[in-house]
């Protein structure tokens, strides 16, 4: 009884809207920090271990409290100066602060935690994290949105002749409609921000509004910039409320007129109240309506809406390490749940004997197909539907299969029909640490992880890709 009177006064003693000194002791997965006065887990964003903070409450729990940083009274030794302007208030690149090494031995901590803390897999085996050769200008694909009212950055702020007008960039974490006016994105190859300026001027002077997302009146939306890494060649999306040709083909013609690089210059046109940059329509205005991308000696062709993972080069050496747990011998039945585009049965074509993807979206299914064609493969089979209705059809028993979900994992009936077709190999891909430790928990009566290892696609970011090696038990 004394022991739970004190803890409840422990957690009493922290309490909203005030504010306090802490030191961040930590950080936790999700990427902020973590300080634990009284040894309760308080987590405050743009910290890293060592700092000492004045932060304010500002959510409440039983067991854990949220802050926002006010002042960092001193400086943790690891803290780094940052390469970006931004990176302290866009939420792009937060882990900017620390260097490369040390971002890559905490993914390996918080995957390793999650499965053991989540999923109650404590001596599983995880290997350390494949790191990305770049740590700059990776990203393949960039979305900046318009805002008719800027966010202004704190340096901003104590200027007065500055306006708080037009900007295009990225937004301010955890709102909708505060967006930063990004001059230069160091996570985006350097002619992305030649084309982002050109592309800011264009819009200031053109006499048409930008979309405003209170009021949902104005013209210009996104701009989605994708690079393809083999051929660099890019493709400009030019996202607007409404059809405007006379507009959009003037901005087509200069940006494909100033830069040879440039492949492809699409216009999609959506009035969805929702933030979402896919049109309802879509207009090729400059040369193709995609562009090639190569992974290993694989060609695929990428259009403006379709899925590509955002890091090419780190991509391949996810894949490579699906190859290397799956261990074909040219002979085996695979089927890939989540398949997407067919990236991953395509990658594995050469090394199978069949292979079945199942994916739910039908574009992505028609995508899969078209890459197929493209690379002469005729021993990929792309199945659409849902998994938990296209599994129970199947005729045949896969020998291995390869499941790569969305952040979200698996749904609870797809994995008791994964169990019910007991495949002897299991190669899980996972985005999300905590739902891959829930899934293998669900998987760990018939199959034992053999060991996981997580890639780094996303440097600067707390987000890691792993892959999980499991066999039937």
């Amino acid at each position: 009884m004394i022991i739970k009177k004190i803890k409840k006064y422990k957690n009493m003693s922290i309490q909203k809207r005030k504010a306090y000194e802490l030191e961040i002791i930590d950080l936790a997965y999700g990427g902020k920090g973590l300080a634990k006065p009284d040894g309760f887990p308080v987590f405050i964003d743009r910290c890293v271990p060592g700092d000492l903070v004045f932060a304010k409450i500002t959510k409440k729990k039983k067991s854990w409290a949220e802050g926002k940083l006010i002042k960092i009274l001193k400086e943790s030794s690891i803290r780094n100066p940052g390469k970006c302007h931004y990176c302290d208030y866009c939420g792009g690149c937060k882990w900017q602060r620390i260097d490369y090494d040390r971002q890559l031995e905490y993914k390996k901590r918080h995957v390793a935690e999650s499965l053991a803390h989540i999923g109650k897999l404590k001596d599983t085996p995880v290997q350390a994290v494949v790191p990305s050769d770049a740590i700059y200008e990776y990203r393949n694909k960039m979305e900046f949105s318009c805002s008719s009212k800027r966010w202004l950055m704190p340096d901003e702020l104590e200027d007065e002749t500055i306006i708080k007008d037009f900007g295009i960039g990225l937004h301010v974490p955890g709102t909708f409609d505060k967006v930063i006016d990004i001059k230069r994105c160091e996570i985006m190859p350097d002619l992305g921000n030649l084309i982002l300026e050109d592309v800011r001027e264009f819009i200031k002077h053109s006499g048409l509004a930008a979309y405003d997302l209170k009021t949902h009146q104005g013209f210009w939306r996104f701009l989605m910039l994708r690079h393809a890494v083999a051929t660099d060649t890019w493709m400009v999306n030019i996202v607007t409320r409404n059809k405007n040709m006379d507009a959009v083909d003037t901005l087509a013609r200069q940006l494909a007129g100033k830069y040879s690089q440039i492949k492809s210059v699409m216009n999609n046109i959506t009035d969805a109240r929702s933030g979402v940059s896919v049109g309802k329509e879509e207009i090729c205005l400059y040369g193709s309506d995609h562009i090639q991308e190569k992974l290993g000696p694989y060609v695929f062709n990428i259009s403006a809406n379709s899925f590509f993972q955002t890091n090419t080069k780190a991509c391949e050496k996810l894949y490579a390490k699906v190859s290397d747990y799956a261990a074909l011998t040219g002979e085996e039945i695979v089927m890939d749940l989540y398949s997407g585009t067919g990236t991953i049965p395509i990658w594995l074509s050469g090394q199978a004997k069949k292979i079945y993807g199942i994916e739910i979206v039908s574009s992505a299914v028609a995508d899969a197909k078209m890459n197929a064609g493209l690379n002469n493969i005729d021993n990929c089979e792309f199945l659409e539907g849902d998994i938990k209705d296209v599994l129970p059809g199947l005729k045949q028993i896969p020998d291995i299969m390869i499941i790569d979900p969305p952040r979200v994992g698996m749904h609870k009936d797809v994995v008791a029909q994964v169990i019910a077709l007991c495949p002897e190999k299991i190669v899980y891909v996972s985005c999300n640490p905590a739902t891959l430790a829930r899934d293998l928990e669900m998987l760990d009566s018939t199959y034992k992880v053999m060991e996981v290892t997580p890639v780094d696609m996303f440097p600067h970011t707390y987000h890691i890709e792993s892959v999980a090696l499991l066999l039937k038990k």
